[in-house]
């Protein structure tokens, strides 16, 4: 699971969730798969990463997902 990869902490990065020993937010990981940057691109850019640490990311949006309705219209006349 991502618990022991993602950290949330008020202290580091203003609370947001973040990658465990690293300032890279959960967020950022996501637009990056989003906007189509393969994992193995996302490794080369940031090496200090592991590929579970992307997974992880993609388990916390997931299980994210689960917990909060987004109304959709809302959401596309805000863009």
């Amino acid at each position: 699971m991502f618990f022991d990869r993602i950290s949330i902490d008020p202290a580091i990065c203003h609370g947001k969730p973040c990658i465990k020993g690293h300032r890279i937010w959960v967020t950022l990981i996501l637009d990056f798969l989003a906007s189509g940057t393969s994992i193995e691109e996302l490794l080369a850019e940031y090496p200090g990463l592991q590929r579970e640490d992307i997974l992880a990311c993609i388990a916390y949006g997931a299980e994210m997902s689960r917990q909060r309705f987004v109304d959709v219209e809302e959401l596309l006349h805000a863009v």
